[in-house]
């Protein structure tokens, strides 16, 4: 495993030869089962490109991102890295909790730094922008702690309670201090592999995302505001709005 040329910090940040470096890890090991197909999703083709394409290719466009690791499954040959700066590593795990974990240890071996920032993105939120990057990047790099986009929820918070099948509301929850999480997430990699480590011992039980980890150190992740453009392509639904979504973009080129 090799790693890659240096890149510029964010304006005004420290330029010197051992500055801190931002690296995006995205974990592509999952099978996609909610979305109902015979494949991973990831791998499905919308708007002329497989969705992890258009998101390897919205890291290679943001500025101060100086390369891209994709984690895929062991037995995965389905991507091969099309840039010098993306790296394909065969260390995806049971879960994307795992992944990561794996990808960021490898990443170290690497070459990655302690003081290194890392942003790990979903595969599947392909409608991610350079744009939407940069400002992740800007925000976090001054910031003791790092942080993720996110969004402050748009809709009444229902607590259900019953069956599944014959779901009663049983609360109604307050959603003015509420925030949907996104992705990326960016965080030192010091930070991060210490807050993964932590939770490796109890199986990443309880972690759904790194901020989630980074909160179990008692670190509080700052909220950059996202795109509700940047959603995650989960059920059979979402992949016709992705391509629309892509599709336009494209006409607006």
């Amino acid at each position: 495993m090799s790693a890659f040329s240096s890149s510029s910090a964010p304006a005004g940040a420290a330029t010197a030869p051992d500055a801190a470096r931002c690296w995006a890890l995205i974990p592509c090991a999952g099978s996609g089962s909610r979305a109902g197909l015979s494949t991973p999703k990831q791998y499905e083709v919308l708007a002329g490109q497989r969705l992890i394409d258009h998101t390897v290719d919205a890291f290679l466009r943001a500025p101060h991102i100086t390369g891209v690791v994709v984690v895929v499954a062991p037995d995965d040959g389905a991507y091969t890295p099309t840039h010098e700066r993306v790296q394909v590593w065969p260390v995806g795990g049971a879960t994307r909790a795992h992944s990561v974990f794996n990808g960021l240890v490898a990443l170290q071996a690497a070459g990655a730094k302690p003081d290194d920032w890392v942003l790990v993105h979903d595969a599947a939120r392909c409608l991610v922008t350079p744009e939407q990057i940069d400002a992740l990047v800007q925000a976090c790099w001054p910031d003791a702690v790092g942080g993720l986009l996110a969004l402050p929820l748009p809709d009444t918070l229902k607590v259900a309670g019953g069956a599944p099948a014959q779901s009663r509301v049983v609360d109604t929850v307050n959603r003015s201090d509420k925030w949907l999480a996104q992705t990326p997430q960016m965080f030192r990699v010091v930070d991060l592999h210490r807050a993964l480590a932590q939770a490796q011992a109890g199986d990443f039980v309880g972690i759904t995302d790194e901020a989630s980890a980074i909160e179990a150190l008692g670190l509080q992740p700052l909220l950059v505001r996202g795109s509700a453009q940047n959603f995650k392509v989960t059920y059979p639904e979402d992949f016709a709005l992705a391509q629309a979504v892509l599709l336009q973009r494209q006409v607006q080129a």
